[in-house]
């Protein structure tokens, strides 16, 4: 072998490695990826926010028809709005019914739809199936279709301008829905902790009182904040039912601000926002297992 070959050789073994290649991990975003993600969240907050934004603006306008010119709001700002509804409505009356009728319907509502969620999950009773399709399709009804008939029964039973009248409507929209959450949130549920805790000496009721409710909080939470937020908003069967002013929900009582030849909207719009404030302390109290229940009740079922 010759000197050239030699040293070539040696000259080659003391070259530097390559580095390797860094690998993408699946499901790992670039630079650009991350990038394009945060501004799309970014935009769709933006967007999502900007109606709220927009309804405390037009609170802070003193004049009714400051909406038709939003630029004028900004240099005669006033909360003269707030204290005009705090001061001169039946404002704290509005709120004790919207919250007695809420809670009401979250209480009862989620009581029936969990006990009849965990009935249809762990009983195998003949029709069981065919009861939960039969709690679907009472969703399938329109309001104006239900109205007339709820509107006799209630007269019948002189539930009419009653609190526990309009409970038991709203019952009778959340209660499906919910039934057939808790329904898949309740098969996630190993039988298991069933049969374990009959084992125990605990009777069906008491199984599913200390040992599945536990398990199921995810699930109840997001039955009670729908149970809420359906019988917190509703207008149409509150305007049927409610005939007492001081009775009113918040819905209904945002109606006074409308008359066939005007509209309040700057009242309409401090009022809305006002309204918002419990909704939101609600919603603090039952995110931490929204999400959680969202997604397991989907799951199995």
């Amino acid at each position: 072998m010759s000197t050239t070959t030699l040293q070539k050789s040696a000259t080659a073994d003391r070259a530097p490695a390559a580095p390797p290649r860094s690998t993408r991990r699946r499901g790992e975003r670039g630079l650009v990826g991350t990038l394009a993600a945060h501004g799309i969240l970014t935009v769709g907050s933006l967007i999502a926010l900007f109606p709220i934004a927009w309804l405390v603006y037009l609170s802070l306008g003193p004049d009714k028809d400051d909406y038709l010119h939003p630029g004028r709001i900004w240099g005669k700002m006033t909360f003269d709005n707030y204290a005009f509804v705090l001061t001169e409505t039946n404002f704290f009356d509005w709120l004790k019914s919207s919250l007695v009728v809420s809670l009401g319907t979250t209480a009862i509502g989620v009581i029936i739809a969990a006990t009849t969620g965990y009935a249809v999950s762990r009983m195998r009773f003949p029709g069981y199936k065919k009861f939960m399709w039969v709690l679907l399709v009472t969703q399938m009804f329109p309001i104006a279709v239900l109205i007339v008939p709820m509107y006799q029964i209630l007269s019948e039973l002189q539930l009419i301008d009653t609190y526990l009248g309009l409970i038991l409507v709203y019952c009778s929209t959340a209660v499906p829905y919910c039934a057939w959450l808790l329904k898949g949130y309740f098969d996630t549920i190993p039988f298991e902790i069933d049969e374990a805790g009959r084992v125990d000496g605990l009777s069906p009721f008491g199984t599913f009182l200390r040992l599945i409710l536990p398990l199921a909080r995810p699930g109840l939470a997001v039955a009670a904040f729908y149970s809420f937020i359906t019988a917190f908003g509703e207008v149409a069967f509150a305007t049927t039912f409610l005939l007492d002013d001081e009775k009113y929900t918040f819905a209904v009582g945002l109606q006074s601000f409308v008359s066939e030849h005007d509209a309040q909207r700057n009242l309409m719009a401090a009022t809305a926002v006002l309204i918002a404030i419990p909704v939101s302390a609600f919603f603090y109290l039952v995110q931490k297992n929204l999400v959680t229940g969202l997604t397991a009740g989907g799951t199995k079922g």
